[in-house]
């Protein structure tokens, strides 16, 4: 590849350690070579002629990588060197240290015109990369056929009806230009039916189909949140769709048509080896069949039947978040509609929370290029990152024990249903099906509920960058030119000291205010989707979280995957490296109006060709759910999640070193008073439950819950740990709907516009005024939002 500008004597710094070579910046790459050092060779002052050439290792670093970029100047007669410091998205971090401040500067504008001046995505290397000839032979593009797939899963128009049909409504886009053109629906919903639903829907994701269990014929069903608003606003369509898709059961025997697939046949009975599930997932279980009671339409008496089935619609979002969508005209389902059905809330935070805290993990690691030092552990604590990655896995769990164990339905939805409503649809398949443990099958799985049924590639990856990530740090005035008779600012030193201070502490406040609505909006306007400039409030890192928790699984599990974890690491990498079109649009129309298939690669080709380096020796496929350890299904140990510490380039010692031993101290604890104290076992059963949800726990997550309330049409439900301010539904308060929502939201001061909104409503209803809200403490809040 050809450089544009070449840059001798530039020194590099990672990790401490520093490297002299050669930077050559190229349009798509930055490339910093330099020469091998050789075994037991001494460094001399000066280097002498050698009759062979030293061997020369490259660094490549492709300008979408950078997230970060700080150009720093120094005066003439400086000790110091000007450098630029660079932080990428795949967690490298590097200083390059130039001999010169202007030649450093032209760098810098390099660097910044090919990352954040762009102006459109097909300007990236995806439109000018060139595969390699291993590469061209493979099919990527090609390897998810939604027909084929959902054929395996047993729905045809050849096979026998197992309640689902396939509906060509959206082959055009004009349906809803972000879902696909392939859409499955209960076969007793018309067309005309999807037509009438589709406006009660957020940007018209309507319920549909992403999979259903080969034995029990359950399914997982997707969508976006409801457009009740305020006025609680309800769709017959919408409520006839649902109630399908949480009944549409094939005839007896139809299971028998599905063809045949990486997964074995087993009998449903009581054969299964009972589930290992800890306390809080046997409490969640318990909490949402409680509430899977019928009630006489007549005489709201609950009715006493047989096993019920607990059809759960899954809202992924804190309900605060829920209640303020609501105000802006969205929202959540009014249970009333859906009596067939039981609701769950999810504390699942949304993409500012998720964006915040990564960012603390960066700042926890961010010298990582000028010191050897390891993390610091407080900094990574704080950011909550291995909190938000257990609730996301917890959220999967609970629908996956619904779906394979409990033999229900489950319709998941966040706010637009692609972020959250992915990685939770996503993982459930994972855990449910050993299909998608295997390398083709996880493909499969990214480009059907991922790519497909869209998510926002381009805007939460931020492709083409950000003028605000490049910056200049000018220190004691570092650069500055002072002509003679001119002032050079220093008897003003102490008054920009306080200007600037004031600049800091406003700017913080300000800070605060904005990420206090940040917490609670949900909404991206549909301008921002369309568009292909970076809003830095947009990115998140979604789908790095949803890697994130299938490498929790692959590590709990090293012999149910086929793909080892550098096929997660790589994916990661290949999703901001910009190399291949895979990740570069935000739906399934937008690739194809681009003819990314046409003009780019598939990133699966480069995976494809190389599939013995992704490969995991110790990958078992055998299926049995007679034995323990190789069960179709697999469920995450909560409290067992560790930092991915490969992805941040740091050590397991480094990462993890605190969270193992104070595991390991808790497990010598639990074992030492078990040994001690009991006498029997049924009574040593017993009461070391008792004794581990008391003491303190060392997991990430504790022993707390994602599940913050299950709704009926009749009651709600909260975990006892929960706050009473969870307790009051919009759904279930009746004519004081508009005052539970906004006694919700009062103690969270999120703002006066959103609260004089609520008042605004209120004052259209009727009812009794509600009973005053108790001041929250601070623990409550942060629980909340």
């Amino acid at each position: 590849m050809e450089a544009r500008k070449i840059i001798e004597n530039v020194q590099a710094i990672t990790a401490g350690q520093t490297t002299q070579g050669t930077l050559r910046l190229t349009d798509f790459h930055l490339v910093f070579c330099a020469p091998v050092a050789q075994p037991g060779a001494s460094t001399p002052s000066k280097p002498e002629p050698s009759p062979t050439p030293a061997k020369v290792r490259e660094r490549w670093i492709s300008y979408p990588m950078v997230c970060y970029c700080t150009f720093r100047p120094v005066p003439p007669g400086s000790r110091q060197a000007p450098s630029i410091r660079l932080r990428c998205r795949d967690f490298t971090f590097v200083t390059f240290n130039f001999a010169d401040s202007d030649i450093a500067k032209e760098a810098f504008d390099f660097i910044k015109a090919r990352t954040c001046k762009l102006g459109t995505v097909e300007k990236l290397y995806a439109f000018s990369h060139k595969p390699l000839r291993n590469e061209r032979e493979m099919n990527g593009w090609n390897i998810y056929d939604p027909k084929a797939e959902f054929r395996r899963q047993g729905i045809s128009e050849k096979l026998s009806d197992k309640g689902w049909r396939v509906t060509h409504i959206n082959k055009d886009y004009t349906f809803c230009d972000t879902y696909p053109a392939f859409l499955v629906v209960p076969s007793k919903i018309s067309d005309n039916v999807l037509k009438y639903a589709r406006e009660f829907r957020s940007r018209n994701r309507v319920p549909a189909l992403s999979y259903i269990h080969p034995i029990n014929n359950c399914t997982i069903t997707r969508s976006s949140q409801p457009l009740a608003g305020i006025t609680r606003k309800t769709n017959v369509q919408d409520e006839k769709l649902v109630a399908a898709s949480f009944s549409a059961l094939g005839p007896p025997g139809s299971e028998d048509s599905t063809p045949p697939s990486s997964q074995a046949d087993i009998s449903i009975g009581n054969s299964f080896l009972e589930p290992e599930l800890s306390e809080t997932e046997r409490y969640e279980d318990e909490l949402i069949s409680r509430s899977a009671a019928i009630y006489d339409e007549k005489t709201g008496k609950r009715l006493v039947y047989g096993a019920q089935q607990s059809n759960l619609i899954v809202d992924a979002r804190p309900t605060i978040n829920a209640m303020v969508n609501q105000v802006q005209g969205m929202g959540s389902e009014n249970m009333d509609k859906y009596k067939f059905a039981r609701k769950i809330f999810l504390s699942i935070e949304n993409i500012h929370v998720m964006r915040n805290s990564l960012a603390r993990v960066v700042d926890a690691i961010k010298d990582a290029d000028i010191s050897p030092l390891a993390p610091n552990k407080e900094l990574l604590h704080q950011s909550g990152w291995l909190r938000h990655i257990h609730d996301v896995l917890d959220g999967s769990a609970i629908i996956t024990r619904q779906v394979g164990i409990n033999h229900s339905h489950v319709l998941i939805h966040c706010s637009d249903g692609w972020d959250r409503t992915s990685q939770l649809s996503a993982l459930a398949q994972i855990m449910l099906d050993p299909y998608y443990r295997t390398m083709e099958g996880f493909m499969v799985l990214v480009e059907k509920d991922w790519l497909s049924f869209g998510h926002m590639f381009r805007l939460r990856s931020g492709h083409l960058s950000h003028e605000d990530w490049f910056t200049v740090q000018k220190d004691a005035l570092a650069g500055s030119k002072i002509q003679p008779g001119e002032n050079d600012g220093r008897a003003d030193a102490f008054q920009n000291v306080l200007s600037g201070a004031k600049r800091f502490f406003d700017r913080n406040i300000n800070q605060s205010k904005e990420d206090e609505m940040d917490t609670a909006s949900e909404t991206t306007s549909g301008k921002v989707v369309d568009e292909e400039a970076t809003s830095p409030k947009m990115v998140s890192p979604v789908f790095h979280q949803f890697l994130d928790c299938t490498y929790q699984l692959q590590r709990q599990n090293p012999t149910r995957f086929e793909f080892n974890e550098r096929f997660l690491r790589r994916l990661l990498y290949h999703l901001y490296s910009c190399q291949y079109g895979t990740f570069l649009y935000n739906c399934e129309k937008q690739r194809q109006d681009a003819r990314v298939a046409e003009r780019t690669s598939s990133v699966w080709d480069y995976f494809l060709c190389r599939k013995s380096e992704f490969s995991n020796p110790d990958y078992d496929p055998t299926i049995d759910d007679l034995i323990k350890g190789r069960e179709r299904i697999i469920l995450p140990q909560l409290k067992e999640i560790r930092w991915w510490h490969q992805v941040f380039g740091r050590t397991e010692d480094e990462m993890n070193g605190a969270l193992n031993a104070a595991a390991a101290a808790e497990h010598d604890r639990q074992a030492a008073i078990s040994s001690f104290q009991y006498p029997s076992v049924a009574h040593a059963e017993q009461t070391p439950r008792t004794s581990t949800s008391s003491s303190k726990d060392p997991s990430p997550g504790g022993n707390h819950s994602v599940l913050t309330a299950v709704e009926t049409a009749h009651q709600t439900l909260t975990p006892d740990t929960r706050h009473a301010v969870l307790r009051r539904s919009a759904s279930t308060e009746g004519t004081n709907a508009f005052a539970a929502i906004r006694d919700g939201i009062a103690g969270l001061n999120i703002g006066k516009t959103v609260l004089s909104s609520f008042s605004q409503g209120e004052t259209s209803s009727s009812g009794p005024s509600p009973a005053p809200t108790r001041t929250r403490s601070n623990q409550e809040l942060q629980e909340m939002t």
